[in-house]
This record gives C-alpha cells, sequence and structure tokens, in this order.
C-alpha cells in the first residue's frame, strides 16, 4: 500500500499545467508550476520543512521548544504542519495588510498570532520582524528561523522546486519568473537551473512601494522607493540575505492594480484559484512578452490558492474600495471575453456590397471591417449603407472600397473602455480590439452602452 507516514512527506511534486487562454497573446509556450498542490497551499511548505529539519540537525531546536516567526502568513502555514507533526509551539508576526483568512487558518492550525502595523520601518519596536525578535529573546527554548537571511530557504527550491521544474519541461525551460519577497524560491530555482543552462533567464517580479528592482540595477538602496503597497507576499523594504541578485537577470514591477485584475482573470480563464502574487507573476510576464519568442518556454511559479484571499481580490466590494474595480475602468478584453475564439466577420475591399448587407443580415452585426491584402483599409456602417440605399436602390453592385469610411482604430486587450470611449464620435462607430498577432474584434458604440448603462 502506498500510505504516507505524515503530512509532511506529501510536500513537493506540484504539477505543472498548460496556460491557455490566458497566453494566448504571449510569444512560445506558458507554463505554470502551482504550488497550491503543496499540503498548505503554498510553495513556503517546502522551506518551512526545510529550515525546522536543519535546525533539528544542528542543535538550534530541542524538542518540547517554540517556533517564532515573522510571515506574510503562507511561511507560517508549513511552519504549522512541521510544528504539528514534530511537537513544536509555534508563534507567528504578520502585518496588518495581510488577510483575515490567513490569520484564522493560522490560529485554527495552533498557532498563536501576534498582528503587528505596516506602516513601520522595519526596525520600528512594533514592527513585525522587532516583534519576532524579542519573542525569541525573552521566550526560553524558542528558535526564530527568520526566512529572509536563512539559507535553508534557497537550498530547499535548489535541492526540490528547481530539478521538478527542470525534469517537467525536459530541460527546454528557456524562462523562469516568480513573485520576490524573501528569495529563497528564485534563488534556489536560479542556482540550479543556471547550473543546468546558464542561459535561461530569471525574472523576478516586484511591486511598487519594494526596493529590489533599483537596487538589482543600481547597486543602491533608495529609501525613497519604500512606501506602503497592497499585493501580499512579494516585494520587500530590507535586502534579505535569501535574495541572490547575481542570478537574477531582470526585476519587472507590476502595480497593486494589475495583479489583482490579473489573479481575479486567472481564476475566470484558466480555473486556477490563486493568491495575489500570482496575478502580479502573470501580469510581469505579460508585461515582458515582447522578449518572448515562438520558441519560448516560460515557467511560472504561483505561489499559493486563492482561499486566503476570498475577502480582498476576490471580493467585489474590497476590490471597488481600492477603485480596482470600477466598471468604467474595465478593459476591452471584458467585452469581448465571451465570444473571443469566434472568428471577425470582415469583407473584402473589392467584394459587392450585396455580400456586405447579407453577412451583416446573417450574423446580426452593424459594422463589417474592410479588409485588402490582410489589412484593415475601411469599414462599413449599417448607418452609412442605409445612406446610400436610399440614395441608390442598386448600390448593391458596388465595391466596398467604393463606400467604405476609414478604418476603425485598433486598440489592446487591456486598453481601458473609457479610454475607448473617447475615441467614439459621429465618425468612428467603433474600434478594433488586437487579441493576439492576427486576432481581432469589434467594439462598437452600442457595446459601449451596454457596459456602462
Amino acid at each position: 500500500m502506498k500510505i504516507y507516514d505524515n503530512i509532511l512527506q506529501t510536500i513537493g511534486n506540484t504539477p505543472m499545467i498548460r496556460m491557455n487562454r490566458i497566453a494566448q497573446d504571449i510569444p512560445g509556450t506558458v507554463l505554470a508550476k502551482v504550488e497550491y498542490f503543496n499540503p498548505g497551499h503554498s510553495v513556503k511548505d517546502r522551506m518551512a520543512l526545510k529550515m525546522i529539519e536543519d535546525a533539528e540537525k544542528e542543535g538550534k531546536l530541542k524538542p518540547g521548544g517554540t517556533v517564532i516567526e515573522c510571515t506574510s502568513g503562507n511561511t507560517g502555514m508549513g511552519l504549522a504542519l512541521a510544528c504539528i507533526v514534530k511537537g513544536y509551539k509555534l508563534i507567528c508576526t504578520l502585518s496588518d495588510k495581510q488577510s483575515k483568512e490567513k490569520m484564522d487558518i493560522l490560529r485554527a492550525m495552533g498557532a498563536e498570532v501576534y498582528v503587528c502595523p505596516t506602516n513601520v520601518p522595519p526596525d520600528h519596536p512594533e514592527s513585525y520582524y522587532s516583534v519576532a525578535s524579542r519573542l525569541n529573546r525573552e521566550i526560553p527554548n524558542s528558535f526564530y528561523p527568520y526566512q529572509y537571511d536563512n539559507l535553508s530557504n534557497r537550498l530547499a527550491h535548489y535541492e526540490t522546486t528547481g530539478p521538478e521544474i527542470w525534469e517537467q519541461t525536459e530541460g527546454k525551460i528557456t524562462h523562469f519568473v516568480v513573485g520576490v519577497g524573501t528569495g529563497g524560491t528564485i534563488s534556489g530555482v536560479a542556482k540550479y537551473l543556471k547550473e543546468k543552462n546558464p542561459n535561461i533567464q530569471i525574472w523576478g517580479i516586484d511591486t511598487y512601494g519594494s526596493v529590489f528592482k533599483k537596487y538589482h540595477e543600481t547597486g543602491e538602496f533608495d529609501e525613497k522607493e519604500i512606501y506602503s503597497y497592497i499585493t501580499e507576499g512579494i516585494g520587500e523594504d530590507i535586502l534579505p540575505k535569501n535574495v541572490d541578485f547575481s542570478l537574477i537577470d531582470h526585476f519587472e514591477k507590476v502595480t497593486d492594480k494589475v495583479g489583482a485584475l490579473t489573479t481575479r482573470e486567472l481564476a475566470r480563464k484558466e480555473g486556477l484559484f490563486l493568491g495575489y502574487s500570482a496575478g502580479s507573476a502573470f501580469a510581469g510576464v505579460r508585461q515582458l512578452k515582447h522578449r518572448l519568442n515562438d520558441d519560448s518556454v516560460v515557467v511560472v511559479l504561483f505561489h499559493d490558492h486563492g482561499s486566503r484571499y476570498v475577502g480582498k481580490v476576490y471580493n467585489d466590494d474590497w476590490m471597488r474600495d481600492r477603485g480596482f474595480l470600477n466598471d468604467r475602468n474595465r478593459q476591452a478584453i471584458d467585452l469581448v471575453n465571451n465570444h473571443v475564439e469566434q472568428p471577425l466577420v470582415t469583407i473584402g475591399s473589392g467584394e459587392l456590397l450585396a455580400n456586405a448587407i447579407q453577412k451583416m443580415r446573417q450574423f446580426d452585426i452593424s459594422q463589417i471591417p474592410v479588409v485588402d491584402d490582410g489589412k484593415f483599409v475601411g469599414c462599413l456602417n449599417d448607418n452609412r449603407l442605409f445612406q446610400k440605399l436610399v440614395e441608390n436602390p442598386e448600390v448593391g453592385n458596388m465595391r466596398a472600397s467604393e463606400v467604405m469610411d476609414e478604418a476603425l482604430p485598433v486598440v489592446t486587450a487591456q486598453c481601458e473602455l473609457t479610454e475607448i470611449a473617447s475615441m467614439i464620435n459621429k465618425d468612428v462607430h467603433g474600434v478594433l480590439v488586437q487579441i493576439d498577432e492576427d486576432k481581432y474584434h469589434i467594439i462598437t458604440r452600442h457595446d459601449l452602452i451596454g457596459a456602462f448603462c
């Protein structure tokens, strides 16, 4: 019988899943290393167990001891599993920006939780770093792993996550992308992969309000870069020892809003119910897609499960309160999502208007883009055709090129609806939305009215 002795033996060997609909406009192959399949529902299970086991070997953690850690929640959950199985007490300090779900889960797993203010510097006595350090000094027989500087963190990923990614892609991986917090995941995986193939690109996803990107590019720790942000699990106001900047080829910053919206998009389009930082990680790939080609094999690591964010990114009221979810700042892709797989109806510039009229009736549409040699050269709309029919009943025998208006403007899938609305006037009745290199859809004035009303 295949039976595990305890829950800790189920950590690792998480699946690799191909990204489909959400990655249609990204060159190459985009794969997701989905870490919520770990028993604690996050990638942090790996390093939490490794830090405990190494501390036991080194005599830093003794029977009946107390583990004390500052965490954004996921490391705390991994430590909770290890402490339950091994018989240790656990105390976690968290910043008050972390989700209530994380705090409730930690308490349910037997941890004692201290909630600390976010908007204080790391060395402030009330920061979650300082509180954990103080408790470690005050409580006898306690161990403070301090995941930021504990190199067992990145060693866990060098020994497990990196080899899994290499084997699952059969060594074909060209890019590894992951959000950076403590730096253990990116540095451990990067070390392993670059030993296998030094040409593999390592991209770290950062957030606005964090010091990583500027420090990587300039070597300067700029305190002006530090300010409060909402995204959980990535970015820092310190430089953890686990971050090996020499192994990282590029840092890309993603806004709180884009990360949140992309997290929800991953759920809708791929059925992946993920944490906040997963949206930031995928958004980073989108922002860097110009650096990819058809031969690229991109692996994005998704840290954790969406159950810890139900009251935040998956809550419409929370999103609206922060200006992230407003009907008037929805994007073009939102209006074409329900028919994105259908081809755009067009007509050739040399075709008869009778054909255009027939297509408009068949597909119940009011506008048809006119193409010539694969390029958009004009547009026909029902108002224009009606005027021509009134003037000349034989207009059906004319060519599309003789009657067409100018070609519709082309916008990206991420263009906000308010911007599209500003383009519409008496001469421009719609826009073309570019989904990928050769796929387009149309948004008309009527579509916008329906979206805003």
